[in-house]
């Protein structure tokens, strides 16, 4: 998934970007209130890690940007050295889906992620069970009749999308959006997406039929379940 960090204390936001990365996610960066701002109007992210004290602004600002965007669903969770009851409370009244005061763990953060995660996605535990499949949010991985499969982590990322998106027709861009990063960074129009899709699902077919992996023409691809 895609997280933008928006984090003025470098050695924090780079200590997080590793850790991060290390768990599957892609990472970007905001050191202050008016790159975050510019991000977060481009593109669209799985979760923003918000710092509160920004050199150039407060956090609570960037908050009240994004939550004024339609059609916006990125997770945020606040990260800052306030302590105060009333910041909290500002912070979720304003939108935010979790708070952490510093110092955090950050395993702790990343529990809160998955947390946010099964809220968001009506998910009961970790394990997602897709017909004959089971895929695990957590390890990051998806097996068959207890028999893991080797996906690579762009497959296992686009598997986890859409099966979290069930039901719903993902476009391309939104896919890659999501699995790649800054669709301005990488061509979209390109059949790079469909070379993994047709990839996964040729690994998930070995197995079994997979009818319930569906392509909609000319915009994108839909699990069924």
């Amino acid at each position: 998934m895609n997280v933008l960090i928006v984090e003025d204390e470098k050695g924090l936001a780079l200590e997080m970007d590793e850790f991060l990365s290390r768990e599957g996610y892609i990472v970007e960066h905001a050191w202050k209130k008016a790159s975050a701002e510019e991000k977060i109007f481009v593109n669209n992210y799985d979760f923003i890690l918000l710092d509160l004290g920004l050199p150039d602004g407060d956090g609570f600002d960037v908050l009240k940007q994004l939550k004024n965007q339609k059609d916006r669903d990125d997770a945020v969770i606040i990260l800052t050295a306030r302590s105060a009851v009333d910041d909290r409370i500002k912070g979720l009244d304003g939108g935010a889906d979790d708070y952490l005061a510093k110092p955090f763990s950050l395993n702790e953060l990343l529990a809160r992620m998955h947390a946010i995660t099964r809220r968001k996605h009506k998910l009961e535990k970790n394990d997602v069970k897709i017909h004959d499949f089971v895929l695990d949010i957590h390890n990051r991985t998806v097996s068959f009749q207890d028999e893991r499969i080797p996906l690579t982590k762009k497959e296992f990322e686009i598997f986890n999308y859409l099966v979290l998106n069930k039901n719903r027709v993902v476009s391309r861009v939104s896919l890659t959006e999501h699995v790649w990063g800054d669709i301005l960074e990488v061509n979209s129009d390109s059949n790079f997406v469909d070379v993994h899709v047709k990839n996964l699902r040729k690994k998930l077919t070995q197995c079994t039929k997979t009818d319930w992996f569906e392509t909609v023409r000319s915009i994108g691809y839909r699990i069924n379940y």
